[in-house]
């Protein structure tokens, strides 16, 4: 290959299906590591785009750190054990959060796997002496939108994603891409996989007048588009949202999914969730505590989760 430092080997179709096996390997030039974990980023867009814009933070944060670390030279095949523990002791050393450190934990095998080199990190994180992530919650999160903070926001697009949001327990990402036409399915919504986290399509029900007004001034306002205007696109818009809560000194909106899944358990039990009040499950009776389960498990459909364990972020326990 050349020995020209300016140039940049073109990686277009690596980690795609028929494209390249290896990276090229480079000279520490341009910092090879980001540069090669960056189109690693480009050219597999897994996830929403709040999702790929925090693994390519991560991933460049995590280059710049393993060169402090004195590893120089490294391209992203260079991967190796020796590199992953020295990053864990690290930021233990730092004393960053269990949540933290295994969110970085995902996008280091998310590496990994891009890569083919699924066997430079453990499959359990407590390989590396990092415990369990506490779900817990003791104190509530939820939090709601009142019509008065409502009407300082000034742009209709925004306002509008945020009472879809309160409505139905949407993501920021989803309520923003939301295109009522599709969604909209008379007793539930119907969700695409590419305005969800992790591509999951899912269905949320349709169970209230209060929901159905919100679904109905949504049509009006989109038509047969999107809640994102013609003249922008998703980034654009994403700006103006954060633009506009901020100057309407609204913050922790994720808090709104929090109200929605409160809600939601108490209208499915009878009795308020363990973090907004209600009795704890070891205070509940067997048959309360299959109810309990199974309220627990539509909570977390309806938000998109998977797991019943979740639900503790959101529900206490």
């Amino acid at each position: 290959m050349s020995r020209d430092p300016c140039r940049i080997p073109d990686l277009v179709g690596y980690g795609l299906p028929g494209g390249q096996k290896h990276l090229p390997e480079l000279r520490d030039t341009v910092r090879d590591l980001n540069y090669q974990l960056k189109q690693l980023c480009r050219h597999n867009r897994d996830g929403g785009y709040a999702t790929q814009r925090n693994r390519e933070r991560l991933l460049s944060l995590i280059a710049d750190q393993l060169h402090a670390l004195g590893f120089r030279g490294m391209g992203a095949q260079s991967l190796k054990p020796k590199h992953v523990e020295a990053l864990v002791n690290r930021w233990q050393a730092e004393s960053l959060s269990v949540g933290t450190i295994k969110n970085r934990m995902t996008v280091l095998r998310w590496w990994a796997q891009k890569v083919n080199r699924q066997n430079v990190i453990a499959r359990q994180n407590d390989h590396y002496g990092i415990p369990e992530r506490v779900f817990v919650s003791t104190d509530s999160k939820a939090r709601q939108v009142d019509g008065a903070a409502l009407e300082r926001i000034k742009d209709d697009h925004v306002r509008m994603s945020l009472e879809l949001q309160q409505a139905f327990g949407l993501r920021r990402e989803e309520a923003i891409k939301f295109q009522p036409s599709y969604a909209d399915q008379g007793d539930h919504l119907v969700l695409k996989e590419s305005w969800t986290k992790g591509g999951k399509a899912r269905e949320i029900p349709v169970r209230t007048a209060a929901q159905r007004a919100v679904l109905d001034r949504a049509h009006r306002l989109a038509g047969r588009g999107s809640l994102i205007p013609a003249e922008r696109n998703y980034r654009q818009q994403l700006r103006v949202y954060e633009r506009h809560t901020a100057n309407a000194g609204l913050s922790k909106l994720h808090g709104l999914r929090h109200a929605y899944a409160q809600g939601r358990y108490e209208e499915l039990t009878g009795w308020k969730a363990p973090a907004a009040g209600g009795p704890t499950s070891r205070s509940l009776t067997r048959e309360q505590r299959d109810v309990d389960r199974e309220a627990r498990l539509v909570v977390s459909r309806e938000l998109g989760h998977e797991r019943e364990q979740i639900t503790t972020v959101y529900l206490g326990r």
